[in-house]
């Protein structure tokens, strides 16, 4: 970029306006893009309950392998948020445009892993967990659409991040809404065979789910080069560059990591669950898709809070990361005790929406109301990852992910199913974030004394 483009380059409201103003800005549409995404995450599941209760629980099986995803997907953001959020703090515009074209590469060989996934390892991923025929036909139909069409995730969530790095959370929020949009009106209409279409069942959930995530990704390229002057995003004559595509995966593999350990979690807790019956196992995917409304708000405050702080430690202003820092988890905590309320007291009506049979309320009603004790230490936890990761410390996020899930989680469901009795089996979950609480407190503390404080030290760009 030349000089005089430079020159022209006005402050970015990231580094002027008021924490408290400028964090809702930038977490509002963030926060209801991500409700939106919630809500067409349980929409899908309601419809595919319609069809039984092995539908459910195919879906459920499923999820490991589409939340590993989008792990992959928003964990490389996570890496480019850091570096396009610095580098725009630090005035560095051609890293800007260099961090924009890498990530577009990096997003489409993500891509491709997943195409071949559902062209050869569905079938054998569902065999794996379960032996009841029509569970691994339902699944085998639903993940290979799901994998094979992937880029529109996979891109949807490029363009939104670049849009997000720039504070461009408006659109942001447009772009994951007409995803998700598309998927609840196409939801019924290809699962059913409404208007003519022919009823494709399971199969319909999955062409609604990537034919919103295309919609969604055709958006995302349009507000790029329409909306944001402040990437000059082209492919023309495109190399990757190691230096740059080294500083995205420094932040973002610990990310990638991290949230794929989910998928290691759950793809446990099935298995674990599945020795007691099926039916456990669609309540345990039920609650994931129920928790969903309580931690995506969640996850949209932090992207709005991580190019706050990424963009000030550019700019060396110590004073603004710390009040997004606390402002943040006063606003995640507060999220976090509302959910627990509703989850103890609506339980039930929470399962009805499934289609829920006798067996599924018996289990899943103490289910979510023991699971979701764990929201109470959940907020603060979530949100002192993302600060790690703004600053370039993804491996402390990675820690505190790997000891909550794999080293206390996973092992405790295990020896409290040794007990025989289902319902002890929930009680990992607030027992793992205590543990979470614990470590990230520590590391927090860590990062304030050894990255935050010595800032009114370095020399003012």
């Amino acid at each position: 970029m030349s000089d005089i483009q430079k020159a022209g380059q006005p402050e970015n409201k990231m580094g002027v306006m008021p924490i408290p103003r400028l964090l809702i800005s930038m977490a509002l549409p963030m926060m209801m893009a991500m409700l939106v995404q919630a809500l067409y995450n349980v929409v899908d599941s309601i419809f595919v309950s319609q069809l039984g209760e092995n539908a459910l629980t195919a879906v459920s099986l499923a999820f490991p392998v589409q939340n590993l995803m989008i792990a992959v997907s928003t964990g490389t953001g996570v890496g480019v948020n850091a570096l396009l959020s610095k580098s725009l703090g630090e005035k560095n515009f051609d890293q800007v445009n260099k961090a924009a074209s890498n990530a577009v590469f990096l997003y489409v060989c993500s891509y491709l892993v997943f195409l071949i996934f559902g062209l050869v390892g569905v079938r054998p991923f569902f065999t794996s967990q379960t032996d009841i025929a029509e569970i691994v036909e339902y699944g085998t139909e639903y993940l290979q659409i799901c994998s094979i069409a992937s880029f529109g995730l996979f891109l949807q969530i490029c363009f939104e991040r670049l849009l997000q790095s720039t504070g461009k959370t408006f659109y942001t929020m447009i772009v994951q809404g007409v995803g998700a949009i598309m998927n609840i009106i196409l939801d019924p209409i290809f699962i059913f065979g409404l208007f003519g279409v022919p009823k494709m069942g399971v199969a319909g959930a999955a062409v609604a789910t990537v034919a919103g995530q295309i919609g969604g990704m055709l958006v995302g390229i349009f507000f790029n080069a329409a909306k944001n002057p402040e990437i000059q995003l082209s492919l023309r004559g495109f190399r990757p560059h190691g230096p740059t595509i080294k500083r995205i995966y420094a932040v973002g593999v610990p990310s990638i990591v991290m949230a794929s350990i989910s998928s290691i979690m759950t793809f446990g807790m099935n298995k674990i669950l599945l020795a007691f019956s099926s039916t456990a196992t669609a309540a345990f995917g039920v609650y994931f898709k129920l928790q969903s409304f309580i931690f995506m708000p969640v996850f949209g405050l932090n992207n709005g809070m991580v190019p706050i702080i990424s963009y000030n430690y550019g700019a060396r202003n110590k004073s603004r990361i710390i009040h997004t820092i606390q402002l943040s988890i006063a606003y995640a905590v507060g999220i976090m005790v509302v959910g627990f309320g509703v989850f103890q007291l609506f339980s039930d009506k929470l399962l009805a929406m499934f289609n829920a049979s006798a067996d599924l309320l018996a289990i899943g009603i103490p289910a979510l109301r023991i699971i979701s004790v764990s929201f109470l230490f959940a907020g603060f936890c979530i949100v002192a990852g993302s600060v790690f990761q703004s600053m370039g410390n993804g491996i402390h996020s990675l820690i505190v992910s790997v000891a909550r899930q794999l080293v206390v989680l996973l092992p405790v469901a295990f020896l409290l199913s040794l007990t025989g009795n289902l319902e002890a089996v929930w009680w990992s979950f607030p027992i793992a974030e205590v543990a979470s609480v614990a470590l990230s407190g520590y590391f927090l503390w860590k990062t304030y004394v050894k990255v935050i404080k010595p800032i009114e030290n370095l020399p003012q760009e």
